[in-house]
């Protein structure tokens, strides 16, 4: 199932490079203009006749390249879901984060928290996108659930476990801990990039701090 989804995932990259892993002008300038509408104004309310006029196209050209407006946009948002994925199975990232014999579990959470921070900041409209229509798109939704069960918790299973041994992390299912860890994670780059885009954030210490409130809680004091 894991060799499945990783070709699913290098699928999904190449989709996103376009056929060959190139796009002809038209259809890259059809992609970015699909991008900057639905970052905009969302799948429903875009029209593909709004498309084609910002990419200087005829309509008709983008049917030719997409069946239907709903390719277009599983074609833009399925890529992104991979990408955020993608360094759980790319070499460089597993060397750089998840092999590295990090000794605290918060060094391992900060390495990963840096690494997709900055990845959600170059791929903001995109990520916009995805969380406006992965409600709406059961196809988009379940392609991000495959992301998350097989690649990403089976990446993680280990690693938590490795630091509950040491006594670093409570004794909780694997799921659980990670739950928490993509819930404050997430909450802090949809604040920063959607919610709060232009309040002054010192990057670093909202790291540090989430980090902080995941590894103690909220409570001023330690439990009884």
């Amino acid at each position: 199932m894991a060799d499945h989804n990783e070709q699913w995932i290098s699928d999904m990259l190449r989709l996103a490079e376009g056929e060959n892993g190139k796009k002809t002008e038209k259809q890259a300038r059809i992609l970015d203009a699909a991008i900057e509408i639905f970052a905009e104004k969302g799948f429903a309310a875009a029209s593909t006749s709004e498309i084609a006029q910002k990419a200087g196209v005829a309509e008709g050209t983008i049917f030719r390249h997409y069946k239907t407006k709903k390719d277009l946009l599983l074609s833009i948002a399925a890529p992104i879901a991979a990408k955020l994925a993608a360094p759980f199975i790319m070499r460089e990232f597993a060397a750089k984060v998840l092999d590295t014999r990090h000794e605290r579990v918060e060094e391992l959470f900060r390495t990963i928290a840096k690494d997709r921070l900055a990845f959600a900041k170059q791929h903001e409209k995109l990520l916009r996108i995805l969380i406006h229509e992965i409600a709406f798109q059961p196809e988009l939704l379940m392609q991000v659930q495959t992301v998350f069960k097989d690649i990403v918790f089976q990446r993680m299973e280990k690693i938590i476990y490795h630091f509950q041994q040491q006594g670093q992390i409570i004794e909780a299912p694997p799921w659980r801990v990670l739950r928490t860890a993509v819930s404050l994670f997430v909450g802090m780059v949809v604040t920063r990039l959607l919610l709060l885009p232009d309040e002054p954030t010192d990057e670093d210490e909202e790291i540090d701090c989430t980090i902080d409130l995941l590894m103690h809680g909220l409570s001023p004091s330690p439990r009884p």
